[in-house]
């Protein structure tokens, strides 16, 4: 989390109507040399190498996938694979511009030391959702025909992805508040649920089926009530999560790579056409947000010399939620979101307004040891602290990481002790 600095304007120095001199333009800064560190390649290729293998070992080996459906499966990744060296080379030249307008901030985990004076690009989300928009609508000429059946629902997804970065590109410019950005998604997820023509039913658990007397419940409107729901949680819990170099990039990371292991088991194990399809419209939008979240991510992770501002927590929000609902996976989704469940129930009591919420609400930096200790605010970060004892920047975003792991890990362990008796 970076607290923004803008440039404001010297009254004295505008021009009055009436004031016919020329004045000369103020020189820009030269676009020759990229003015934020290079990418981090070397975590990039670990943690490639870490989800690929298992990843195409699924596809390739240990499930027996159609032909057609594995081709469109590889035309994505490989569209996705171009997108990530895209995104790389474009956050460079994006981040010339928007210091050149200023919007930058200060690394408030780093202050009183000098790299907590260096000016950090700000809003670079919008390069990772820009890229991943043309990505999803190339795909299309691959993929999709004229008549197909889910044309519609795929461009109404992509619709409500646009939607979505542009109003956290907004709210990174205007700072809109809280009040407000709780609603954003809302609006955003309007062009999916108007387009949605998918089952609006519920399987009801196994257990439960003698007293509810139904097999299936229809919701009706309920249902689509229930995904805008959805999209607004998703969106706004990514958003909170946050506060540390590489928090945000990386539980995308890693969730994203979770819901592609999960939708190509359920393809593997799936006999039914209609159902893969459902797992595969998935999966067709989550490989372009893992490939662009981790181009982003080389830049992003500490010590970040990217922000990616609102405009990419909202965007990576509202795909993930859009994935798991045209999946028809909301539930195993919702367990992915396990630790951003934990830190929206800390974060009630203040975002509610009963208890006092600061602008920021970040540990306290001690610039002489580099060592992060725990608030009152109720996020995780500061609970982890608390918990665990003071600990550097880089350390307590790599235990909130691999707690996110160990709940993605444990919601595939309960689905498989949960197979036939719950469902």
């Amino acid at each position: 989390m970076a607290a923004r600095k803008r440039a404001s304007k010297d009254s004295s120095a505008q021009t009055k109507p009436n004031d016919t001199t020329t004045r000369p333009k103020p020189q820009e800064p030269p676009l020759t040399d990229p003015p934020i560190a290079p990418p981090k390649s070397g975590v990039i290729l670990k943690l490639t190498l870490f989800f690929s293998v298992p990843y195409f070992y699924l596809i390739f080996y240990h499930y027996k996938i159609e032909y057609e459906l594995r081709k469109s499966i590889l035309i994505n990744a490989a569209l996705s694979l171009a997108g990530f060296f895209v995104t790389v080379k474009m956050i460079p030249v994006a981040s010339r511009y928007v210091l050149r307008r200023n919007l930058f901030g200060y690394d408030i985990n780093k202050k009183g030391t000098p790299q907590g004076t260096v000016k950090v690009p700000e809003s670079l989300g919008i390069v990772v959702g820009i890229v991943f928009l043309v990505l999803g609508i190339l795909f299309q000429y691959f993929n999709f025909t004229a008549d197909s059946n889910w044309l519609v629902e795929y461009n109404a997804a992509l619709a409500s992805i646009c939607f979505m970065v542009l109003l956290g590109f907004v709210d990174d410019v205007l700072d809109i508040p809280w009040r407000v950005k709780l609603l954003l998604p809302s609006f955003a997820a309007l062009p999916l649920l108007m387009a949605y023509a998918g089952h609006t039913t519920i399987i009801i658990p196994k257990p439960l089926i003698p007293y509810v007397g139904l097999e299936v419940l229809d919701l009706g409107w309920m249902y689509k009530l229930y995904m805008g729901l959805l999209a607004v949680f998703c969106t706004n819990s990514i958003n909170i999560h946050a506060g540390l170099n590489g928090l945000e990039v990386g539980q995308t990371v890693i969730i994203a790579s979770a819901i592609l292991i999960h939708n190509i088991m359920q393809i593997g194990a799936s006999a039914d056409s209609e159902y893969k399809m459902a797992h595969a419209f998935s999966l067709y939008l989550v490989q372009p947000l893992l490939a662009t979240s981790l181009a982003l991510f080389s830049y992003n992770w500490y010590p970040s010399s990217a922000f990616v501002g609102d405009t990419y927590t909202y965007f990576a929000g509202m795909t993930m939620a859009v994935a798991g609902i045209l999946g028809h996976f909301s539930e195993t989704l919702l367990i992915f979101f396990v630790p951003q469940v934990l830190n929206f129930l800390l974060s009630l009591p203040q975002l509610a307004g009963i208890v006092p919420c600061p602008r920021h609400r970040l540990p306290k930096f001690d610039p002489g040891t580099g060592l992060l200790t725990g608030t009152n605010d109720g996020t995780l970060v500061n609970f982890f602290l608390r918990r665990f004892g003071r600990m550097t920047e880089k350390s307590l975003c790599i235990y909130l990481l691999v707690f996110q792991a160990i709940a993605c890990c444990f919601c595939f362990v309960l689905r498989f002790f949960l197979a036939g008796w719950y469902k």
